[in-house]
């Protein structure tokens, strides 16, 4: 793995832990600058950390990622992938709460 890639499954694995959230994402954008966010869970919004942290790239400005890094016991949802794909990241990196790549 890159050291960019380690980088932002490494913010994920921050922002999961300081928040003590099921999710953990970071994104990485056509400009290198990264962004990272825990899941929403609310009575009324319930969105990814993937979502979230894609949300707030595309809100800054970024036109595209690069890479996308889930950390989460779980597998990404369709959703999550998908935003991966439309914003044209070349990557959706998935690891275990410990850094484990696993996909």
């Amino acid at each position: 793995m890159n050291p960019e890639d380690s980088k932002i499954i490494t913010l994920a694995r921050a922002a999961r832990a300081r928040n003590g959230s099921a999710e953990g994402a970071a994104v990485r954008d056509e400009t290198g600058r990264t962004y990272s966010a825990t899941n929403v869970s609310l009575s009324a919004l319930t969105l990814s950390a993937v979502q979230v942290a894609a949300a707030m790239a595309i809100s800054s400005g970024a036109q595209s990622l690069e890479a996308v890094a889930l950390v989460s016991e779980g597998d990404p949802s369709p959703a999550d992938e998908a935003v991966a794909a439309e914003l044209g990241a070349g990557k959706l990196l998935v690891a275990g709460p410990d850094g484990t790549l696993r996909g």
